[in-house]
């Protein structure tokens, strides 16, 4: 399943935005697959961290070998040591199965995350051993489907941003004026700055853009 999102909020943010309009108008429409399982959404972003998604791929079909199928018993029953061998540190295979063993005793209600606000399902994900603030943030984005995510810790967003205006730097209060600007659908929003920091557009193009709508 992709990230659920219309024309509606393409409009809106060129609207908002005419330089981001334009990008939106080169680039098309972007499908982005989300996780619609919080469980297995969290195992894979903490094994995915600082490697490839390729690798990541590898690591969780090795899991699913080792375990039959990746839930919170089979995994809080695995042996740390076997879980490691499928190819990831022994402090992400103890994250997993300490995050497991309190999903399966009640500790952590991974359901609960739906119902709570963006920066409630932040906190209580980020308390959790080995998931961070953007961690956290990506997990509401490509999993819980939140409409207006702008993580300031994604570098790739922000030299999204950077490449989109022709800043040579940035403050987090030039950030904090795009993510309002953007809001409330600052997740598409993240879709196209990371397109336009992986080279969706030259660098000719967007000066052209630039251009344009002064």
């Amino acid at each position: 399943m992709n990230f659920p999102y219309s024309q509606k909020e393409l409009d809106y943010l060129s609207e908002r935005d005419p330089l981001l309009g334009g990008v939106i108008r080169a680039v098309g429409f972007i499908a982005r697959t989300v996780e619609e399982d919080v469980f297995s959404a969290v195992v894979h972003h903490i094994i995915g961290q600082q490697i490839s998604m390729r690798a990541q791929e590898t690591v969780w079909r090795r899991l699913q070998d080792l375990l039959g199928e990746v839930t919170p018993d089979t995994l809080a029953d695995a042996n740390t040591e076997a879980v490691k061998n499928c190819g990831m540190t022994y402090r992400k295979a103890d994250y997993i199965r300490d995050f497991a063993q309190k999903v399966r005793s009640g500790e952590f209600d991974v359901e609960a995350l739906r119902a709570m606000e963006d920066s409630e399902a932040v906190k209580a994900l980020s308390a959790l051993r080995g998931v961070g603030e953007w961690t956290a943030e990506m997990l509401l984005l490509f999993c819980l489907q939140r409409a207006d995510v702008l993580s300031y810790g994604d570098l790739g967003i922000r030299r999204g941003m950077m490449k989109l205006y022709g800043w040579t730097t940035m403050t987090r209060e030039q950030f904090e004026a795009c993510r309002e600007r953007y809001s409330p659908y600052g997740s598409v929003a993240s879709f196209y700055l990371w397109a336009v920091n992986g080279g969706a557009l030259s660098e000719e193009e967007l000066t052209k853009l630039r251009e344009e709508v002064r």
